[in-house]
């Protein structure tokens, strides 16, 4: 999630049980330490470009490292806080605040390692994107009024915004579950597996993708209203690269370990970037939900197959990919 709703919603976490004197300071207390967490951004190597990628929301946003991660924000705000809240009391908030971090991001895509280091495994519940301007502006408006009026018990506002937002995400996120199950059985495909997540900003525009037995990745739009029929955009496929054979001559060097580490951090999801043959991508990140050209990915250069490879993102937002964002989103 964005670093300001975490914010928000660490200071929501503070704010609900602190009393009416200390309200404001244990809001600050829990804005900032929410945020810490995703400071694990700033752990990167110009040497291992996916070092960066290995490494956020892993042990910053596992449940074990709440209690340290919480002493770290506590130590850092207490200066800020010291006239109006004990060092104790800093703990405290500072603890609810951080908790809520890992938990917020596993309702997104990508994942978080919430049990490392016992399970080596991201979790993620696509039930929410990464970023959603309507879920942060009212979570912003109810953590304000708690924030001015001093009443913590107005904090359930902000926490039943919260649940029922997520609850509409879930829900919305099993009927795009079921569209997809009938979208494959209709093209007569088995899916091996499946991603199913929201776009970017918005509950309605949901991604599905999905691998058939024939290991190509299956590319749709799905538009879920709750006041018409589903729309469907049919998108484009692409076979996974089968990364072990084609790169098979270059196992125990660099690159072939770094193509390794990256099909991990994609589950698999690997493709070739239909533009740039020298490209792997993660196919299951893309600007346009029936789009196959992965959103990110890394550089081979078989040339120097002992240095780590490049990353690369694609981020083109031009008025050709944003027209048809909004096309579908408004279900024209």
């Amino acid at each position: 999630m964005d670093p300001v709703t975490h914010g928000l919603l660490g200071a929501t976490a503070s704010q609900s049980f602190a009393s009416r004197d200390k309200i404001r300071a244990a809001a600050f207390t829990g804005l900032a330490s929410a945020m810490i967490a995703d400071l694990d951004v700033l752990i990167s190597s110009s040497a291992d470009p996916l070092l960066n990628l290995e490494m956020h929301r892993q042990f910053s946003h596992s449940l074990v490292f709440i209690s340290v991660g919480a002493l770290i924000a506590t130590v850092l705000v207490w200066w800020f806080v010291k006239s109006r809240l004990s060092f104790k009391e800093t703990y405290l908030f500072s603890l609810a605040a951080y908790a809520t971090a890992g938990i917020l991001d596993a309702c997104t895509s990508y994942g978080v390692k919430l049990l490392w280091p016992f399970v080596d495994e991201r979790y993620a519940l696509n039930i929410i994107s990464v970023f959603d301007p309507l879920f942060s502006l009212v979570l912003l408006l109810t953590t304000a009024l708690v924030f001015y009026k001093r009443q913590k018990l107005l904090s359930w506002l902000s926490w039943t915004w919260v649940v029922l937002y997520l609850l509409w995400g879930s829900g919305q996120y099993g009927r795009a579950e079921h569209i997809a199950s009938q979208i494959a059985a209709q093209q007569n495909h088995l899916p091996v597996k499946t991603v199913i997540k929201p776009t970017i900003a918005n509950e309605l525009l949901w991604s599905v993708r999905y691998v058939s037995r024939n290991d190509s990745l299956y590319a749709y739009g799905v538009r879920i209203s709750p006041f018409s029929d589903p729309v469907i955009y049919k998108g484009k496929a692409v076979r996974l690269l089968n990364w072990r054979n084609t790169y098979a001559d270059y196992k125990g060097t660099v690159l072939y370990d770094d193509i390794q580490r990256f099909a991990k951090l994609s589950d698999g999801y690997l493709v070739r970037h239909p533009q740039l043959a020298e490209v792997i991508g993660d196919g299951r990140y893309a600007m346009l939900p029936t789009s196959v050209s992965p959103l990110w990915g890394i550089e081979i250069d078989t040339t120097s197959p002992h240095n780590h490879v490049k990353f690369e993102t694609f981020r083109d937002a031009g008025p050709e990919v944003r027209n048809k964002f909004l096309d579908m989103l408004l279900g024209r």
